[in-house]
């Protein structure tokens, strides 16, 4: 009976072995083929971005296009043609993207001379954003230190649902809210002249960033020791004095961290202010008027190009600053911020 025993403990303990082993080996599986993925992905944009600093790589490329381009039996006269009426309007185009062209403030890819300037884009992005912080990031951080410090048990089991459910809206039906209902709203109180414009943008793209803000922030404070809470209380300190003086200071880098994923999330949208913005190439800085952002003219514009065109490897380019900017924004907050956050808890 004892050995019948030992034996039967001792395959129980096999099979759960294995199934820790597999389970274990599937979880770095998938770990692997996220990052593998990842690294695809911007080899994959930074290869096509490459042809915009050799214009020798880039004609090539053109050429090659041209020379895939057939349909049926067609005589190799008529391509060579092709490609000599191509290459010789491209010239009299002057389609060079270079940095004088690139540091301009003019948005105009079509005509004989394509102008590519990325300032007033760059402008158009952080004018979207930034008001999306300004009006979405004290409403998203109040809302957490209510929920987390004040709010009942029945009420928090509402409130934080409600706020988080923002996340799953689609992006396209928020864009489309702001095109109906929003622009109309702001235009008929203000009576502004574009009524599609930065501010009306900003502050849809605000619904987008209230549940990423609001979510760090609660986390950031619901991690904070109690006994900082109690001591403040202990002091006569009454709980909106402990909350602004005492919890709000100690979750400071996690609502850092909150703010620089929110800033991430608002600056590479892209069907919100693709919709809300009116997509006029400005580089002025009034609020008012339309804007177009980096992620908004590859959404519009990257079905229309010619695979190798400097357009299309402009439009490249414009993908892979969203790539570099989204992920060192992500990557002080996950790393730096956090890791300030808990050194700070734990007293080093």
């Amino acid at each position: 009976m004892v050995e019948n025993d030992i034996s039967h403990k001792n395959s129980l303990r096999r099979k759960f072995r294995l199934g820790e082993f597999f389970a274990e080996y599937v979880i770095k599986g998938v770990a692997f083929s996220s990052f593998a993925i990842i690294i695809l992905i911007f080899v994959f944009v930074f290869k096509e971005t490459l042809p915009i600093f050799s214009p020798q790589e880039q004609t090539a490329t053109k050429t090659e296009f041209l020379q895939s381009e057939s349909y049926g039996d067609e005589p190799a006269t008529e391509s060579s043609s092709e490609m000599n009426n191509y290459s010789s309007f491209t010239d009299d185009k002057k389609d060079v993207a270079d940095w004088k062209n690139l540091g301009g403030k003019e948005w105009q890819p079509v005509g004989e001379s394509p102008k590519y300037g990325l300032i007033s884009l760059i402008i158009g992005s952080l004018k979207v954003t930034l008001i999306a912080i300004f009006i979405g990031a004290p409403l998203a951080i109040l809302a957490a230190i209510y929920s987390a410090l004040f709010a009942g048990k029945r009420i928090k089991e509402v409130i934080k649902p409600v706020i988080e459910l923002l996340a799953s809206f689609p992006s396209v039906v928020v864009g489309f809210f702001a095109l109906v209902t929003l622009a109309t709203f702001f235009q008929n109180i203000f009576g502004w002249t574009f009524r599609l414009n930065s501010f009306v943008g900003g502050v849809a793209m605000a619904l987008a960033v209230i549940p990423i803000v609001y979510t760090v922030t609660e986390d950031a404070i619901a991690a904070i020791p109690k006994y900082m809470m109690e001591a403040s209380l202990a002091l006569g300190a009454n709980k909106w004095q402990t909350a602004l003086f005492v919890i709000l200071p100690a979750a400071t880098p996690g609502i850092f961290a909150a703010l620089l994923l929110g800033f991430g999330r608002a600056f590479g949208e892209t069907m919100i202010v693709l919709m809300a913005t009116g997509n006029a190439p400005l580089s002025t800085l009034n609020p008012f008027e339309p804007v177009r952002t980096l992620s908004a003219t590859i959404g519009a514009e990257m079905a229309e190009v010619v695979v190798g065109d400097t357009h299309y490897t402009v439009l490249f380019l414009i993908g892979s600053l969203l790539f570099v900017v989204t992920f060192m924004i992500n990557a002080i907050a996950e790393f730096y911020v956090r890791a300030k956050l808990m050194k700070r808890f734990r007293g080093e």
